[in-house]
């Protein structure tokens, strides 16, 4: 079953985020709290929105975290996936699948044009599982970001 987050998955979505970098060879780099998702995805003004897959005993066994961006191309919104992640002993069990078609459904009822998100380029079983669903890699772009020191040097030059 799929549905949406409620606070009380908090603590079960906090973990799921640091399984995943675990995965992804990067739980250093993983400080998030079960108070900031809290806040995030329940506080005054939610920014993140999640989905979970439960299991047939109620168990959460996946998510999909997700905000809203959007396309000044398409003058619309769409979804960008942050994070999707099922536990590895529920996978192959369909819960990824149902858990992006929800995502799909949820831009097709709001009139967002796109689903996006990265992958890291070693991970090949999930490249093949959504190349599986007709999802195209954007080859053409590449990510960059700004963290730590450098970010704040550039923030620097605001006066």
């Amino acid at each position: 079953m799929i549905r949406r987050a409620r606070a009380e998955d908090v603590s079960a979505i906090t973990a799921m985020i640091y399984e995943l970098a675990e995965h992804q060879k990067a739980r250093d780099a993983c400080t998030v709290t079960a108070e900031q998702m809290q806040d995030a995805l329940f506080g005054p003004q939610p920014s993140t929105f999640a989905h979970v897959a439960e299991s047939d005993d109620g168990q959460v066994v996946g998510i999909a975290v997700w905000f809203r961006n959007f396309s000044t191309w398409d003058g619309t919104h769409g979804i960008y996936l942050e994070d999707l992640f099922v536990s590895p002993s529920e996978r192959g069990a369909g819960h990824g699948k149902a858990l992006l078609a929800t995502l799909a459904k949820e831009c097709i009822d709001n009139g967002y044009t796109r689903l996006s998100w990265s992958v890291v380029n070693w991970n090949t079983p999930s490249i093949k599982f959504y190349e599986s669903l007709d999802a195209h890699p954007q080859d053409e772009w590449t990510t960059y970001r700004l963290t730590g020191d450098p970010l704040g040097k550039l923030a620097s030059e605001v006066s």
